[in-house]
């Protein structure tokens, strides 16, 4: 039998700005328990996390949200479909998923170059 991978799916996604800048920061157990953050990740060399930026931030990330629309996990393509626009146009990204939606960081200073990629490959960024 013949293994056919499947194609990347081209669904159309909408996507929301968070209202917050954002910060991509790398926290211990501690400061995991006793700071907000909107996403955290652990790996084998420990916890990243997304928090809302303080004003001394020097990189500040801009949360464009998938999640208005559920996906099931099961469907090819979905982050592709957003991470490829954004690489063709020269965007830097940070990306969470979790199992309902995607969250795509881009710098906030691309946040317009972002719209218009994305907006170009038929998504929608409000």
């Amino acid at each position: 039998m013949r293994y056919s991978r499947p194609m990347p799916t081209t669904a159309h996604q909408s996507l929301r700005a968070l209202p917050s800048d954002y910060a991509i920061r790398r926290l211990t157990e501690q400061e995991a328990l006793s700071s907000p953050w909107l996403a955290l990740v652990r790996a084998p060399e420990g916890l990243t996390a997304v928090v809302e930026a303080d004003a001394a931030e020097q990189e500040r990330w801009t949360a464009l949200y998938s999640g208005d629309e559920q996906h099931g996990l099961d469907v090819p393509g979905m982050l592709a479909s957003l991470l490829a626009p954004l690489a063709d146009a020269g965007v830097p990204v940070f990306v969470a998923s979790t199992f309902n939606a995607d969250l795509v960081l881009v710098p906030s200073d691309r946040i317009d170059d972002a719209a218009v990629a994305l907006a170009a490959a038929g998504h929608t960024v409000s």
